[in-house]
């Protein structure tokens, strides 16, 4: 457990977000893979608070689901406080207070569902400025270029913490001020609990303020301070779309950073995109156009990209992958995927195995050292150690109604355009012609073909097409015209002009 630990942490997340104009709920909105409730709850719960409470209202059931989930990723148990009808910060907290025992002492942290990039050393640093200076409430504050919106913080003649003012009740001298209020407090429990018990709602908005908390213990004599902090990103809330973006960038560029620091190779941050559950190793590098979604885990010496994109993915030590799409899937070491290749969930790639250029995979586990180089589907296969799978193969897995299963083993070599009509098996080491198409199982070391007798009709093209180019042509090259096909300029058949078997052979063609 972190030193300086809270007593408890409540998040609050009960507001609609209408500027998102979105039926999701603000706090679920995505960046960098997670949902802002996300990375507000891992910043909260990193701190190893005793209670962690969320606080809802807007669209309660689709969130308190959403937070179910996040409560099994952080693996601790996190309690919902509902917010009544009463309106504001004050009462959405003394809601949350219900949640916890009437006894708590120590330190409560108030926070927020929508700011993103506050970590938990931020909130460590306010509880211990907390503790460390026994203050009642403790308020973090930043200094931005733009106040507009924001509460302002008002000190007085000693720049101590004097009260805040939020913008609807601000004279133009306060509103001038360009220290704001974050809304992040550290409190001490009981002093929370009974402030709050005189807050009312007198104010512009008829709500009830948490900051008001800090006129009563100021007036009861207690110490009120505030924190400041230099990185005002991680006070920014994100309330409509272009603030959403905004952040998504900025936390986007701090985790590429991060990596960078770390010893991975981004050769151009400016068009990688990792999400914040990404692993990677030192020694990775990550070309241009690259995006790494979800738990992504990529081992040391991989070489990811151009034009990239993996989601949940497992890279091995020194794969490559050039122009891919994956989701899902394996990639052993020492691979190579691509370019342009598509990797659908269930993808399994051995060690030193290759999948090429055009080739699409799905539910398949391919060998060490076997080789899908282009132009192919395999989709519900296994396919065993060092074999090759022709030009132009389709795994034929689906009959309509149901999915079926090829199996193929090891040292196989099947020839450029396989049709494998599933469900079928191909025994060790054996082999097929070009055009086969396999209907029943092929035994081990066999060669598989599927025999259809050729037939050349002569003369067909003199006799069906005359005065074409290709004509022409074959009358050159059979030593009976001089003309070149380039310069003839006949038009289609003409009637008559076709001999029996050329009318035969065009209508069995």
């Amino acid at each position: 457990m972190p030193q300086h630990s809270p007593a408890a942490v409540i998040v609050l997340a009960a507001g609609a977000g209408t500027r998102m104009k979105s039926a999701t709920p603000k706090v679920m909105h995505p960046i960098a893979g997670r949902s802002l409730l996300h990375h507000a709850i891992s910043a909260a719960a990193g701190t190893g608070p005793e209670h962690l409470v969320v606080v809802l209202r807007h669209a309660r059931e689709q969130v308190a689901e959403h937070l179910e989930s996040i409560s099994g990723s952080i693996d601790r148990s996190v309690l919902v406080a509902d917010q009544d009808d009463v309106p504001g910060t004050g009462r959405a907290a003394e809601c949350a207070l219900t949640q916890l025992p009437e006894d708590i002492g120590g330190t409560v942290v108030v926070t927020y569902g929508d700011v993103p990039l506050l970590t938990t050393d931020t909130l460590l640093a306010l509880v211990e400025h907390h503790e460390s200076h026994t203050n009642a409430v403790t308020v973090l504050s930043a200094n931005v270029a733009n106040p507009t919106g924001y509460g302002r913080i008002v000190r007085d003649a000693q720049g101590g913490l004097e009260r805040i003012v939020e913008e609807k009740d601000a004279d133009d001298a306060v509103k001038r001020l360009t220290e704001i209020n974050s809304g992040i407090y550290a409190f001490d429990a009981r002093v929370l609990r009974s402030a709050l018990a005189e807050v009312s709602t007198d104010n512009a908005q008829g709500e009830k303020y948490l900051t008001d908390v800090i006129g009563i213990a100021r007036g009861a004599g207690s110490r009120v301070a505030a924190l400041t902090t230099d990185d005002v990103w991680q006070v920014e809330g994100a309330n409509d779309r272009v603030q959403l973006a905004q952040l998504g960038r900025e936390l986007n560029r701090r985790i590429v950073e991060a990596h960078m620091r770390a010893g991975v190779t981004v050769v151009d941050p400016e068009t990688t995109w990792i999400d914040a559950d990404v692993v990677i190793a030192p020694d990775v590098t990550i070309l241009p156009g690259v995006q790494l979604h979800g738990a992504c885990d990529i081992a040391a010496d991989a070489v990811i990209g151009p034009d990239s994109t993996l989601s949940d993915t497992e890279v091995g030590a020194g794969a490559t992958i050039s122009r891919t799409h994956g989701s899902l899937s394996v990639i052993g070491a020492g691979a190579t995927v691509g370019p342009f290749a598509y990797l659908r969930p269930g993808t399994e790639l051995g060690a030193q195995a290759k999948i090429g250029t055009f080739v699409e995979t799905k539910n398949a586990q391919i060998g060490d050292g076997t080789k899908v180089p282009h132009l192919t589907y395999v989709g519900d296969a296994t396919i065993g150690e060092q074999s090759n799978i022709g030009a132009s193969s389709v795994f034929v897995n689906y009959d309509g109604v149901n999915k079926n299963r090829t199996t193929i083993g090891s040292y196989v070599k099947t020839g450029s355009d396989t049709m494998f009509i599933a469900p079928v098996t191909v025994g060790d080491g054996a082999y097929s012609g070009a055009g086969t198409v396999i209907r029943e199982d092929v035994p081990a070391g066999a060669l598989a073909i599927t025999e259809g007798r050729q037939r050349n009709i002569e003369g067909w093209v003199e006799a069906k097409r005359p005065g074409t180019p290709a004509a022409r042509a074959a009358q050159m090259a059979a030593g009976t015209a001089d003309a070149d096909p380039a310069t003839d300029s006949a038009g289609p058949n003409r009637p008559g002009s076709s001999t029996d078997e050329a009318d035969s052979a065009e209508k069995e063609s």
